[in-house]
């Protein structure tokens, strides 16, 4: 090869090196923009806010439900789901910074809780999953939104995932902890590893008639325990635990719980309206909502691991792993991370 045509792919050469520089400095220089231009989250410190309120009540489906709202009428629609066994003090802190960044933020009373309410006596205090759901869907019909972020964790994790399958169309995007929470009562009925059983001990004592009386009885040091096991890492105090423990004075509370977990386990039965409805969960159907999963790295309760839900999301997805000792009751422990996952998927 001749010195000239050498030169001539030296110059070449770095003719394309220069722009392809050049374009790579563009393109980061875009991205820092626009990460500039972006507003950045106002700090939340976990527990700045001790209350959630005023609870407002509706009529919804087969309930009275209790909830707060908080931001414009106007604004995109975020519900907030919690679990058991807390309440809707989970999202003291995430709900007002919702509410600031414009959000219509809806954080009901699950049944069983707090002020909801059954509007009749005869009505079966079922804990059925999706029961739960519908719930929700009947109290977005009452307060006439058609369609909403959702937020969840534990219970409301649960409750989030089952209206993605089963109500897409009313499910812009979710936050979902601990990931793919669908079950059904045959797989609640195959045995587990004897750790994972261990970390469901409760799930067996409400099977008894002992343990049921035992959660009527105690029910206030129980889910204190829960609280010390599910965030062993959580230094919380008296004064948030029992903000939220009123709400398991709900005269319905026990009956639900109890029902959720002997139903799951197979020992009680459903209602027969929703079995079409759990012919379709039981098939483990992926979720197409756009869709962020969380986990803490200092979880103590039953949760599967992100590798083995990651392909039951087939939307837009990301998983986020928080560290720093946070634990199951994650809105709570770190509203910083979960208010901001919540505005990042519903610009998805």
């Amino acid at each position: 090869m001749s010195q000239s045509i050498n030169q001539q792919r030296r110059r070449f050469l770095g003719i394309a090196g220069g722009i392809l520089a050049v374009s790579r400095l563009g393109f980061i220089g875009s991205a820092q923009a626009q990460a500039q231009s972006k507003p950045a989250l106002p700090a939340i410190k976990a527990g700045s806010h001790t209350t959630i309120g005023p609870v407002k009540q509706i009529n919804a489906g087969v309930l009275d439900t209790g909830y707060v709202e908080m931001g414009p009428a106007s604004g995109p629609a975020v519900i907030l789901l919690h679990g058991w066994p807390y309440d809707i003090h989970s999202y003291a802190d995430v709900a007002p910074a919702l509410a600031e960044a414009g959000y219509r933020v809806i954080v009901p009373h699950l049944r069983g809780y707090g002020t909801t309410r059954f509007l009749a006596s005869d009505t079966m205090r079922s804990g059925q999953p999706v029961a739960v759901a519908a719930d929700i869907i009947a109290l977005m019909d009452a307060l006439k939104i058609e369609k909403a972020v959702l937020g969840g964790y534990d219970w409301g994790a649960r409750t989030a995932n089952i209206m993605a399958v089963l109500w897409p169309e009313r499910c812009k995007a979710m936050v979902s902890v601990s990931g793919y929470l669908i079950g059904s009562q045959a797989a609640g009925k195959m045995p587990l590893p004897p750790k994972a059983e261990l970390q469901w001990w409760y799930q067996f004592y409400f099977a008894t008639e002992r343990g049921r009386e035992g959660y009527a009885k105690n029910r206030h040091d129980f889910a204190k325990l829960i609280w010390q096991l599910a965030s062993p890492q959580w230094k919380f105090d008296d004064a948030t635990y029992d903000r939220s423990a009123t709400a398991f004075e709900n005269p319905d509370h026990v009956d639900i719980v109890i029902h959720n977990y002997r139903w799951r386990l197979g020992l009680a039965e459903g209602e027969a309206k929703y079995d079409a409805f759990e012919k379709t969960l039981a098939q483990a159907p992926v979720i197409a909502i756009p869709t962020i999963t969380m986990e803490g790295d200092a979880n103590g309760a039953p949760h599967p691991e992100p590798a083995a839900y990651a392909r039951k999301f087939s939307g837009h997805y990301e998983h986020r792993t928080l560290t720093g000792g946070i634990g199951h009751n994650l809105p709570q422990e770190a509203p910083q991370a979960f208010t901001q996952a919540i505005i990042d998927i519903s610009k998805a």
